[in-house]
């Protein structure tokens, strides 16, 4: 089952025993999300509007926390995730990250965690989300994107999800120029990236990482 841990910023992840694996970093789940894909890609990436495509929607964390930031900017963002195990709606509601988005937080939160999957829905303005059950492994994905979070579980717990295969359906996705922002910077892992035509930069990473990739699709 399922544990929920608070990490170093006081927010919360889980904890997964068949894995052994957390779904953020036990230094701070809030500040590793806002580090990797806010900081580094969704602040980076210019595009307007604002494509975004997440292999592994998870605790919702990186959609709460891009929703926060689009509700108070001007940009139009679109933002497409992809889940083959999504969690129990009593998980998701016990899960303290709206405490960490703002005041509206807890609004944004709910409407995440309660539209429909396989539907898009606007959640507040500039922010629209459509969520998508499947397995990225099997599925294609489908449209072009500007913003890639690819935030699976690591290398060495989901090998599957690294492979050639499925980054390069990833890069039949993004469009020239396009951001790729993951919280690995293994080896193979680069050479992956690299090898599916991406221009591959490693950049410090949040507390408790010591790099992180940022890759620009060329």
């Amino acid at each position: 089952m399922n544990q929920i841990i608070i990490t170093g910023d006081g927010s919360h992840t889980l904890y997964i025993p068949e894995l052994g694996e957390h779904y953020h970093s036990i230094h701070g789940a809030v500040q590793e999300s806002n580090f990797i894909f806010i900081g580094a890609g969704f602040e980076y990436c210019s595009a307007d509007p604002l494509n975004i495509f997440e292999v592994g929607f998870g605790t919702g964390l990186n959609a709460l926390l891009t929703a926060m930031r689009s509700r108070s900017g001007k940009r139009e963002v679109n933002y497409t995730t992809i889940e083959k195990y999504p969690l129990e709606a009593a998980i998701s509601r016990s899960l303290n990250h709206n405490l960490f988005a703002g005041e509206s937080g807890k609004e944004l939160s709910y409407l995440i965690h309660s539209s429909p999957w396989g539907e898009w829905i606007n959640i507040c303005r500039n922010f629209s989300l459509l969520k998508i059950e499947e397995d990225i492994t099997v599925t294609h994905p489908r449209g072009t994107y500007d913003l890639i979070y690819f935030d699976a579980f690591g290398p060495d717990k989901q090998p599957e999800m690294w492979t050639p295969e499925v980054l390069g359906s990833i890069a039949s996705i993004t469009k020239e120029k396009g951001i790729l922002v993951t919280y690995s910077a293994k080896g193979e892992v680069r050479r992956n990236l690299k090898a599916c035509g991406f221009e591959v930069t490693l950049l410090p990473g949040p507390p408790g990482k010591r790099q992180i990739i940022r890759a620009v699709k060329i």
